[in-house]
């Protein structure tokens, strides 16, 4: 019965994979390319495959040199199998999955509200907007604030934004 069970293992391994790939339907195909890209990166012996000594590089090349080996037994363990491309990408899945949208991205306008009133001065969100990371240009800054009008006194409703980013038009 032990050989039997050898040839069973794989087959059922290789199932919950074929299953999972439809992974590749929670992605945009940008995305994937991106994913594609840094898994490209992280083969360092472009075997198809990311292991431990693949990690090790990565993370040289990054200039971490001296990462401990259980760090890289604990995430080469986190996936079901030896890491192919799909695998890291399920994994990736997996990890952006179970975050709501609507949770994250009013997480990060939270950010511009310490005291949690629910709302953000409008002239406050437009310099951020434009001088922070990737800058809106001001005619970015006039459609948001045409699809979002700031209240009278200047305040911009983002937990509305945020409903609409993620759910879509407010139905009445």
């Amino acid at each position: 019965t032990g050989s039997s069970l050898g040839k069973q293992a794989p087959k059922k391994a290789k199932k919950k994979i074929e299953g999972g790939s439809n992974v590749f339907s929670m992605f945009e195909q940008t995305q994937i390319q991106e994913f594609k890209e840094a898994f490209t990166i992280m083969d360092q012996n472009r075997d198809g495959f990311i292991d431990k000594a693949d990690l090790r590089d990565t993370f040289a090349a990054l200039g971490r040199l001296n990462v401990k080996n259980e760090e890289l037994e604990d995430m080469v363990k986190e996936a079901p199998g030896p890491i192919n491309f799909t695998v890291f990408l399920t994994m990736f899945g997996e990890k952006l999955k179970g975050t709501d949208p609507e949770e994250t991205i009013l997480n990060a306008f939270k950010i511009f509200d310490p005291e949690g009133k629910g709302h953000i001065k409008a002239d406050y969100i437009k310099e951020m907007l434009m001088t922070q990371a990737d800058r809106f240009s001001q005619e970015e800054i006039k459609q948001m604030f045409a699809a979002f009008p700031p209240d009278v006194s200047g305040n911009l409703d983002y937990k509305n934004l945020c409903y609409v980013i993620t759910h879509g038009e407010e139905k009445d």
